[in-house]
């Protein structure tokens, strides 16, 4: 998944990015309650971990904004304040779930999971169908014709970018975007090389390629050639 933690403390988001990242999951954070509603509203985060305290907008006023503007993107708050009201209080904002802190990572990484199977069925299509190839989005399994495709993390992500936008150029930069964190400050030709080895295992043994290079402008990802 792709996440967003809005979290203004360094140790906390430190804690959760590491946490998540190491769990095989694309992390970005936003440092204020206003960056994060602003990064939010891009609508290409499965599910959001905010605190309810923040500096410019506090996590109440950020999921209504969500909320406000049609994103239903899945919300998990996190917060000291723990009674049944403080808790009420961020469910009928707009969260799904919420936490008090302290709290097992373990329980963040199972409610995280709850929360994305439970909606993307409904906010994006879960089987990808390109030609002979096939991808479960919930499942996270790839098949053409009769053949399994092994994929790592990212190289899933990338191939389910190229599905969604079948038969148009999908840019190095919206591949970069999708499958790193906004942080990560690339190095060479990493998008290139990934695709190199997703053709490998996509198109390698078929008679027709899916994945054709554009020069100049990107990746398409069709039966016929662009």
């Amino acid at each position: 998944m792709r996440i967003l933690i809005v979290e203004d403390d360094e140790k906390t988001a430190s804690y959760l990015k590491r946490g998540l990242s190491e769990a095989g999951h694309v992390v970005d954070r936003a440092r204020d309650g206003a960056t994060g509603l602003a990064m939010a509203l891009e609508d290409i985060y499965d599910v959001l971990v905010l605190d309810r305290m923040l500096p410019q907008m506090d996590g109440i006023e950020l999921v209504k904004g969500i909320r406000a503007h049609g994103n239903q993107v899945p919300a998990l708050m996190l917060s000291a304040r723990a009674s049944t009201q403080d808790r009420i209080e961020g469910l009928q904002a707009g969260c799904d779930d919420y936490i008090a802190k302290p709290y097992a990572f373990s329980e963040i990484l199972a409610r995280l999971d709850a929360l994305a199977r439970r909606v993307q069925p409904t906010r994006r299509q879960a089987v990808l169908k390109v030609g002979d190839l096939e991808l479960d989005v919930l499942g996270r399994r790839a098949v053409r014709g009769a053949r399994h495709i092994d994929l790592q993390y990212r190289e899933f992500l990338l191939l389910e970018l190229l599905m969604r936008h079948a038969g148009q150029i999908v840019t190095r930069s919206m591949l970069l975007e999708t499958a790193w964190p906004y942080d990560f400050e690339p190095r060479g030709n990493v998008v290139d090389m990934h695709i190199h080895r997703l053709r490998g295992k996509v198109d390698e043994g078929f008679a027709a390629p899916l994945i054709h290079t554009v020069q100049g402008s990107g990746y398409v990802l069709s039966p016929q050639r662009p």
